[in-house]
């Protein structure tokens, strides 16, 4: 359905993209429950943490024969004064290579777009001890599913983001 008649990987990119930033909520903007992981979960509930739809987005793509993967941010969050990590994806255009979008959703302050080549991503890794974690994955961090699997209230989610320390980055 997000492929018909788009003509081409990016513009089915951008359909899936737009589809997932715009149509699912993120969970604690939205203070919705239930905790969701699976890209189906999210599909069915239509709300996830950024990992979780970050995870939808995987699927949609490769389910249009558009390669994508996962990446992360490490970002701090003043509210609790610790860092955490973000999710998002990469897909691979054709005509761009690997390139970054971020179907978080929008609100104030944040705008999160789809314009290759150019990123526009939520969030920009710039204060002290954040970082874009290098590399893309195929499946989600172990960290991350933990988080998603421990956790049923949305509430307790956002009080036990997961992150992991610059030094134990594993490899994707």
């Amino acid at each position: 359905m997000l492929a018909a008649g788009s003509g081409g990987d990016g513009s089915t990119a951008r359909r899936c993209f737009e589809y997932v930033r715009d149509n699912i909520c993120h969970s604690y903007d939205c203070r919705m429950n239930p905790v969701t992981l699976k890209a189906s979960d999210v599909l069915a509930h239509r709300t996830g943490y950024c990992y979780a739809k970050s995870h939808l987005l995987a699927a949609l793509l490769r389910a249009n024969g558009v390669p994508a993967g996962l990446c992360y941010q490490r970002l701090f969050l003043e509210e609790f004064d610790a860092y955490c990590l973000h999710g998002l994806n990469a897909i691979y255009l054709p005509e761009t290579g690997w390139y970054r979008v971020d179907a978080r959703g929008n609100k104030e302050g944040v705008e999160a777009g789809f314009s290759p080549p150019e990123e526009r991503l939520a969030y920009r890794a710039d204060k002290r001890g954040e970082m874009t974690l290098p590399g893309i994955w195929a499946e989600p961090l172990k960290a991350v599913i933990d988080v998603l699997s421990k956790f049923d209230n949305y509430l307790d989610v956002r009080k036990n983001l997961p992150d992991i320390e610059p030094g134990m980055i594993p490899t994707p």
